[in-house]
């Protein structure tokens, strides 16, 4: 497909989400040969209306030239015109008239399956003779679908997670704010607004939140346990947050840990192991999701130069505090560090994502006043655009914003996520 028109459906596909009904259109994108069956067939499983929604217009962006023009076409002859007019607004007028190699025409294909290509083989023992495919002729060769290598899945053949519950899951967050004098761990001022707007954005996420706040490390694994035992059979993924001081261990899997407000730390690892397919079973096969605000190391990032037109204004000043632990007697109030996650036996933890607020090795950054930079940000991009994106998409967008900011102008965060998602995760939101 043509940039023009990619974008044109990319531009459009909040709309297409909302009123596109692909149940209408299978045998018409068929039938043109746009999709194969195959395709059409994969689309069907991929859940509800909304959800096949998507994957169409996902899938359609692969084919070929006269793909998105035999789309409009197919709206048309199917009463979705309002949306065809929508989308033929942003095409040029010559793209969108119909075919006139409509009529019917015999396509040359070879008479024999076999390597030797003769039509009179009698000798090859795979020889088998192929009847000569008569239908209307859409498109030149090279938009044709390219032959794909056996065993290797196809791109456009990724399906999206189960998100229709209601709710959809349930959310827990923990918030340490105030820490026990003995432990020399500052006070997270800032960490209540962070908070505050994760529970917010879950709840409009249709999900069930509990907020639990200044919990020591025993009662952190108390209230992991509890969610573990929970029955999740009616929900269909399952969220944890964690917002709190830093630091680091040794790990296998996912680096980092966080502390309670008692000042002992808990790995990562084995948060995420609280909720994997064996201690969770009710949750095997469904997405579950770790967001870490705290420190991942002791290294400031001061960033290096780049050309004007890839700066960007940076935010940030004296309220800027980090959410890791001091490693030394230095004076530098900004001194901080953060550790990597616990060694541990399970098995690998498919189908969960932890999103961590800045790259292991590095402090993260927190404003007194307005919340943490990655918090902030995160809120913002999913309001703005759950609606039309996946969540792996939208961290890409967290990543990239974060990254411009910089604390006391001078030093930077870069966070990042351990994906081990099978499929795209798309949330619920209000239509």
């Amino acid at each position: 497909m043509e940039e023009r028109h990619k974008r044109i459906l990319q531009s459009n596909r909040s709309v297409l989400m909302g009123g596109l009904d692909p149940s209408k259109l299978y045998d018409g994108l068929l039938e043109k040969r746009v999709f194969t069956q195959d395709m059409i067939d994969e689309i069907k499983n991929s859940g509800t209306r909304r959800d096949q929604a998507r994957q169409l217009v996902r899938d359609l962006e692969t084919r070929g030239s006269r793909a998105f023009p035999l789309f409009l076409q197919c709206l048309h002859e199917t009463g979705q015109q309002s949306l065809a007019e929508i989308l033929q607004n942003g095409a040029p007028a010559a793209q969108l008239q119909p075919s006139p190699a409509a009529r019917p025409a015999v396509r040359p294909l070879p008479l024999c399956e076999c390597l030797c290509g003769s039509d009179e083989c009698h000798q090859c023992p795979t020889h088998r003779p192929v009847r000569p495919v008569i239908g209307p002729v859409i498109s030149p060769e090279k938009d044709s679908p390219r032959p794909r290598p056996q065993g290797r899945p196809r791109r456009d053949s990724i399906q999206s997670y189960k998100m229709d519950a209601s709710p959809c899951g349930l959310c827990l967050i923990i918030n340490n704010m105030e820490f026990e004098p003995q432990t020399e761990l500052s006070n997270r001022k800032g960490s209540n607004i962070d908070c505050d707007k994760l529970e917010s954005r879950f709840k409009a996420l249709n999900f069930t939140v509990e907020v639990k706040t200044n919990l020591k490390q025993r009662q952190i694994k108390h209230a992991l346990s509890a969610l573990c035992k929970k029955d999740h059979s009616q929900y269909d993924c399952c969220v944890v947050i964690m917002l709190s001081h830093g630091t680091e261990v040794s790990h296998n899997r996912f680096p980092g840990a966080v502390y309670g407000v008692d000042g002992q730390h808990i790995p990562v690892q084995l948060i995420t192991n609280y909720l994997n397919g064996q201690h969770c079973p009710s949750l095997q096969g469904k997405p579950k999701l770790f967001f870490i605000q705290a420190c991942g190391g002791d290294e400031k990032d001061t960033g290096f130069e780049v050309s004007p037109d890839e700066a960007a204004p940076s935010i940030g000043g004296e309220d800027d505090q980090t959410d890791a632990i001091p490693t030394s007697s230095s004076s530098d109030s900004l001194s901080t560090s953060d550790e990597v996650d616990a060694r541990a036996t399970l098995p690998t933890p498919s189908d969960i994502l932890v999103s961590y607020s800045t790259f292991p090795g590095y402090v993260s950054w927190r404003d007194t006043q307005a919340g943490s930079w990655y918090v902030e940000t995160l809120d913002r991009i999913l309001e703005e655009n759950a609606n039309t994106d996946d969540l792996v998409t939208m961290l890409m967008m967290v990543n990239h914003e974060v990254s411009q900011n910089s604390a006391k102008g001078l030093y930077k965060q870069m966070p990042g996520s351990f994906n081990f998602l099978r499929k795209l995760l798309y949330f619920q939101t209000q239509r």
